[in-house]
């Protein structure tokens, strides 16, 4: 699987576009579609992932099937395949009430959205966000294995690098 990420809008969201074989599965289209669209051209696309629905994650859905688009509203924490994509839905609030993180099992990556960043973890202060939560979603990941993280904005890490130098993780 080839992940690409391709940094949009004023907030510079993460929006990563996954390709295996001829088809492609989207993960927070959060703006400016035409970065986005090239990526897209002569592919299937299996679906849209989003990790919440913050604005700066979202702003590019109107590009997109409805029927393809993947959230809080479809999706549990479950297993699931979508075309060719198997991955996990790991329910994580905190930032929101409605943060997902997407665990692909066979490739050993997560994508976090605004939960978990590179050195930090998202905000608590907007509306549905909890600092009490958060600690229950961060002990959640804690107990998986280490793999590659890729946040909703900034650069990625991995899970191994965050238990051991994000301050959050010693506060759980």
């Amino acid at each position: 699987m080839i992940v690409d990420r391709v940094v949009v809008g004023v907030y510079e969201t993460n929006c990563y576009i996954l390709t295996l074989n001829d088809e492609v599965l989207v993960i927070d289209p959060g703006d400016e579609f035409n970065k986005i669209k090239p990526y897209l051209e002569g592919k299937k696309i299996a679906g849209v992932l989003i990790t919440h629905s913050h604005s700066d994650h979202i702003g590019a859905l109107g590009n997109f099937d409805k029927n393809i688009i993947y959230d809080f509203r479809r999706l549990k924490a479950s297993s699931y395949q979508i075309g060719a994509f198997e991955f996990e839905v790991i329910y994580t609030p905190g930032h929101t009430d409605d943060s997902l993180t997407f665990y692909f099992v066979n490739d050993g990556i997560m994508f976090t959205g605004d939960f978990l960043f590179k050195g930090t973890i998202g905000r608590t202060d907007f509306p549905t966000g909890s600092k009490t939560v958060m600690r229950s979603s961060l002990k959640k990941i804690s107990k998986f294995p280490n793999v590659l993280i890729y946040p909703g904005h900034g650069k990625s890490t991995s899970l191994d690098k965050e238990r051991q130098n994000n301050i959050y993780f010693s506060k759980i």
